[in-house]
């Protein structure tokens, strides 16, 4: 079952264009440093702004590289559900595990649309998908029971939930009667969702902090909910750091401190601040990271 620390991989550039090795290496170190699943080319490795080509590549990758040692859940979503189906495919034929769909951003479809948008998507591809939930990004929330009518689809298996509502899937599992996948779209909430019935987050701070962030998984879904806060107290200031300016530069900065990748970001994402990049220095120094 896909579970677990999974990282919301940030995608590489040099010279602004995709560095194809500094990508297979952080496939590696991720699963050397115990992250349980991958997640690429979703908001956090730039999707919006990477080319068709770009998008296609960097799932093969990522799949290559991972050679099955842990789940690829490849960014196929798409306002567009022609596109969304298109990069499905592609990952079907790379080997990936599931994909990932975000609801309809600027269409703001109400809760039929979204139903026949994941719908056709489901329909006319055979490969495990989960849902985003994210509201603040894409303005329409997938109500509890248009996700409790989505999930009677076969392929329909999780939501990624960054509602940061955390009795969301508490209401949702009063809907849903088969085994679903809940997994937190936000690292504060990691350790109070997986007490909801989660079980796993896909992390924007697994990339710069992947096995402590693993670790408060693991700690969860042993039952150790003491220890897995005394860690999460201690990972809050790093999740905080991230999300200071506009991500992904702030996980792009602390990568280049880990000597991962450079922290070029695409437009419109700005370089970071100055004092950001203190704040992010000291918070990782602090955890021993650097």
């Amino acid at each position: 079952m896909i579970h677990g620390s999974i990282v919301a991989l940030i995608t590489p550039f040099r010279d602004g264009q995709l560095d194809e090795t500094a990508l297979r290496h952080m496939v590696d170190w991720h699963i050397e440093q115990g992250t349980h699943g991958i997640v690429p080319v979703g908001t956090t490795g730039e999707s919006p702004t990477l080319t068709h080509d770009e998008h296609c590549r960097v799932i093969e990758i990522v799949v290559q590289q991972a050679a099955g040692r842990v789940p690829v859940i490849a960014g196929a979503g798409s306002n567009n559900p022609i596109e969304a189906i298109e990069y499905s495919k592609v990952a079907e034929r790379a080997g990936a595990d599931a994909t990932l769909h975000v609801a309809g951003y600027y269409n703001r479809p109400n809760q039929e649309g979204l139903y026949q948008h994941f719908k056709l998507l489901h329909d006319q591809t055979a490969i495990p998908v989960i849902l985003y939930n994210i509201p603040a990004r894409a303005i329409v929330d997938i109500q509890p029971a248009t996700m409790a009518r989505l999930a009677e689809l076969p392929r329909i298996i999780g939501v990624k939930d960054a509602t940061g509502d955390l009795a969301r899937p508490w209401a949702e599992r009063q809907l849903i009667k088969k085994p679903f996948i809940w997994l937190s779209g936000e690292d504060a909430t990691a350790v109070a969702y997986n007490i909801s019935g989660g079980t796993g987050c896909i992390s924007v701070t697994a990339n710069v902090a992947p096995k402590l962030v693993a670790e408060v998984q693991n700690l969860t879904a042993a039952g150790k909910w003491e220890e897995a806060r005394d860690l999460q107290d201690k990972l809050i200031p790093l999740h905080q750091a991230m999300f200071a300016e506009p991500s992904p530069a702030g996980a792009k900065y602390a990568a280049s401190l880990l000597g991962l990748c450079t922290e070029e970001c695409r437009l419109p994402i700005m370089p970071l601040s100055d004092a950001t990049k203190q704040r992010i220095r000291q918070v990782m120094e602090q955890l021993g990271l650097i």
